[in-house]
């Protein structure tokens, strides 16, 4: 990987600064509040890309900081990567969704909601170029690696082309509300994502502070 040009972190800046202040859900009717979150660096090389924020995420106004964001924390643990080592982290929808209808769990975005925040992904994946992408949710494993139930694509992982030969990695999500992990064979799969995901980020050089490439080991 290149050193990236201090350009890119000002137009990461500008564009974080853009997803912000975003308010189309709202305006569409889709919403009563706009509270977009988004967090990361140029220099990430890692992206995790979940559904939407939770709840805890309208306060602390950073991704992944609620109960599933803590198990999610876990898992990166027993692939290697530490607190310290946090990924850049975004999602489909960058707003709240609101609880589902049901109680169980937060609302899916729908789809004309995705279209809304579609740019802004593109935007982001554009300008960071990351080179594993994890995949948190069914959500966000079928906007980036298409059809698939979780247990034929959790445990696998793949390049993609279209993203600048990007690894995906899809996991299940971390919610406490989904019962897929009940299962010992979606367990097992788990844990072979972990493991793809622990080598993958052994494997990758990264960049030091004076922009020259070393590695993990």
């Amino acid at each position: 990987m290149a050193v990236r040009d201090p350009m890119d972190v000002a137009t990461l800046k500008r564009l974080h600064s853009r997803i912000r202040a975003c308010t189309k859900c709202v305006a569409a009717g889709y919403l009563a509040q706009a509270v977009p979150v988004v967090a990361g660096r140029i220099t990430d090389r890692v992206m995790i890309v979940g559904q939407a924020p939770g709840i805890v995420e309208l306060t602390t106004r950073m991704p992944f900081s609620g109960r599933a964001g803590a198990e999610l924390r876990r898992w990166l643990a027993r692939a290697g990567i530490s607190e310290e080592q946090l990924a850049y982290r975004t999602s489909i929808t960058k707003c709240f969704p609101g609880k589902a209808p049901t109680g169980a769990g937060d609302r899916r975005p729908s789809p004309a909601e995705i279209a809304l925040c579609a740019p802004w992904l593109e935007a982001e994946l554009a300008c960071v170029r990351p080179e594993i992408i994890l995949l948190v949710g069914a959500l966000a494993i079928a906007r980036l690696w298409g059809p698939g139930a979780l247990g034929e694509v959790v445990g696998r992982s793949r390049r993609s082309p279209e993203l600048n030969d990007a690894l995906l990695i899809p996991l299940p999500h971390p919610s406490g509300a989904s019962r897929w992990l009940n299962d010992d064979a979606n367990r097992g799969r788990l844990h072979r994502a972990l493991r793809l995901l622990g080598r993958a980020w052994q494997a990758l050089p990264s960049l030091d502070a004076a922009g020259k490439v070393h590695s993990r080991r």
